[in-house]
């Protein structure tokens, strides 16, 4: 999730550029670059770290005799491009920060996203004598357009498109045509903004909107040709398109929200993009899962007595229903532990133990002294977290990160369903080392968790409505319950959470069939029970389960997957979401449970950005 800015027309650009990767500095702040084009010559600075650094690498921040901050002049180049990385292939190093060239520094690019082929086509250009300086996915592209160039940057980057696969967007200038910008979109969020004799070139349209307010959209597939006069589109086959420029009305408030209500909206909408950022290239083939980045000694992986997973808050549950898919998938038994209760117990762990510390931040107090505790008395320990550079990558053996950019929104959502997807990537890549799955089921698994981020854009375009007519319904109740069993357990840990969070409403979640155990003295007609129940070997369980609620007169809202009519029948709504492995259903599951907890907190007039006695990162015990 790397933010991308582009510039050509009329004025001066460094700054230009520099205040557009302001806006969009929440999508990534691991390093940042600016090329800028002049008299045939393209000069380039990068800098490792926050955009302060790249201001103070161009001579934005420097310091006068009287202390005054002065901007060193700026050059007369008036076309460019920006980037601000969130860094996925390769390490946070200047070397790896954007923009990339080609092998003479005639074109220059700026990507977002994963391209699932690098590998095979770095190969492939190297065998034909290019020269990589960088260890990024993305500098293949600059390589691909300089294959194809012949004169005409849009058709040499039509060319290179065809070549790609994963999900990207990139922007691409050439010093032989400097009034052309050529950039292509596949999945991410590519926009253009057209002004008075000048364009901008954006992931999303903060970057330019003190500029102007003319927008024109993007699509999936499409090449996009900008210059000073305007924007031209064509689609992958070359075939010239039409498209109507848009106004657009936000303050700059709203645009930050990319348009929505709340960072929280956006933040749930973004997650078909964490989920693609946190599993594209590790599945670069159907039939393989690809963790290179997990330091475990295979000797470790096969001997491996036990996991132990420390977590707190919504990582805890995340740890959960990776507890689940790693028992079915690696047979390897997983306790978890909540990380701020770990160590004031005294555990036995020892050197055939993997420990993974979940910490969204990276910095959660409690984990990182679980985390700490485990290492000293010879665990392996594995840091699971969405931040580079945090305390716990350094606190751990070995680091899986998580891809979700920058959460804003207190009570997490993105980072839930990135932890999700990476708990799962592991589990799965430890059955494949273990040899614990037929190969058929791997390819099986393989191919519906490619699928995941797709099937949750879908459940949130299909859901919201419904969801927003039952939150109206119900936001006035003075307690939920919610149930599931087995892997749909956590999925109503962490519903129950949101609504506690955002919505300051007394919530409970409980294994359903402990329900009659004590909880459903709690029943009567005024409480809503929200049930998961999709598809699962223990489905019929939850019915009966269900049933009995119903016989108290609670009002039962399920989660059920497309197609299954039979929790209808024996619940009073029910919010569908689409089929998959039932294994991977709570990615799923989850998410009309956001929203349900989100428009109650709304229609009860609430900040859910910035719930009461709350802060985003736990850095004290």
């Amino acid at each position: 999730m790397c933010g991308i800015v582009g510039y050509v027309g009329k004025r001066p650009c460094r700054d230009l550029l520099i205040a557009g990767l302001e806006k969009l500095e929440y999508r990534g702040y691991d390093s940042a670059g600016i090329s800028l084009l002049e008299d045939g010559r393209i000069d380039s600075v990068r800098a490792v770290g926050n955009l302060a650094n790249l201001r103070a690498a161009v001579g934005l921040d420097g310091t006068g005799s009287n202390g005054d901050r002065v901007a060193v002049a700026a050059p007369p180049a008036t076309i460019g491009l920006a980037h601000t990385r969130w860094a996925t292939h390769g390490r946070v190093t200047e070397e790896n920060a954007h923009p990339h060239g080609d092998c003479d520094d005639q074109i220059q690019i700026v990507a977002n996203g994963i391209v699932e082929n690098h590998a095979e086509l770095r190969r492939e250009l190297e065998a034909e004598g290019h020269r990589f300086s960088s260890e990024t996915d993305a500098e293949i592209v600059a390589h691909l357009i300089e294959r194809r160039y012949a004169g005409d940057l849009t058709e040499a980057v039509r060319l290179a498109f065809a070549e790609l696969r994963g999900h990207y967007a990139f922007a691409a200038m050439h010093r032989d045509q400097p009034d052309t910008l050529v950039a292509a979109r596949q999945e991410c969020p590519l926009v253009v903004g057209l002004g008075d004799g000048e364009a901008f070139l954006a992931s999303a349209i903060p970057a330019f909107l003190a500029e102007t307010r003319r927008v024109l959209q993007i699509e999936n597939g499409e090449i996009v040709t900008v210059r000073g006069d305007g924007a031209t589109l064509i689609d992958a086959a070359g075939n010239r398109m039409a498209r109507e420029v848009e106004e657009v009305t936000w303050d700059q408030d709203a645009a930050e929200k990319g348009g929505y209500e709340t960072f929280m909206l956006k933040e749930i909408h973004e997650q078909p993009d964490a989920v693609a950022e946190t599993i594209a290239d590790r599945l670069p083939s159907t039939d393989r899962v690809d963790l290179s980045e997990v330091d475990l000694p295979d000797a470790f992986v096969a001997g491996m007595r036990r996991i132990v997973i420390v977590a707190c808050g919504t990582s805890y549950h995340a740890g959960l229903v990776g507890r689940y898919a790693i028992e079915q998938w690696a047979r390897v038994p997983v306790e978890m532990d909540i990380a701020s209760e770990y160590r004031y117990r005294d555990p036995v762990v020892g050197p055939d133990d993997l420990v993974i510390g979940i910490t969204q931040s990276g910095e959660t107090a409690d984990t990182l002294a679980a985390m700490r505790l485990a290492r000293e008395r010879g665990a392996r320990v594995m840091g699971l977290t969405n931040i580079m550079g945090s305390q716990a990558t350094r606190d751990a053996d070995t680091i899986l990160f998580t891809r979700a950019g920058l959460e804003i929104g207190v009570a997490a959502t993105k980072t839930f369903t990135a932890q999700v997807a990476a708990m799962y990537l592991l589990g799965l890549w430890l059955a494949q080392a273990r040899g614990t799955l037929p190969g058929e089921r791997l390819a099986t698994l393989i191919a519906e968790l490619k699928g995941i981020p797709s099937k949750i854009d879908q459940a949130l375009e299909s859901i919201e409505e419904e969801v927003q007519e039952i939150a109206a319904a119900e936001y006035r109740g003075r307690f939920f319950l919610y149930l599931g069993r087995n892997i749909g357990l956590p999925v109503c840990l962490e519903g129950a959470l949101k609504m506690k969070e955002i919505s300051y409403i007394p919530s409970d979640a409980y294994a359903a069939g402990e329900m009659k155990h004590g909880p459903i003295a709690l029943l009567d007609e005024s409480t809503p029970v929200v049930c998961v129940a999709t598809d699962s070997p223990v489905l019929d369980k939850v019915l009966s389960n269900v049933a009995e609620v119903r016989a108290r007169g609670a009002d039962v809202i399920a989660i059920a997957t497309e197609g299954n009519e039979r929790v209808a029948e024996v619940t009073d709504q029910v919010v569908y979401v689409p089929v998959t492995d039932w294994v991977l259903q709570p990615i799923l599951a989850i998410l009309p449970l956001q929203l349900l907890a989100y428009h109650v907190a709304r229609l009860r007039g609430l900040n859910v950005d910035q719930p009461r006695n709350l802060a985003k990162t736990v850095t004290v015990e």
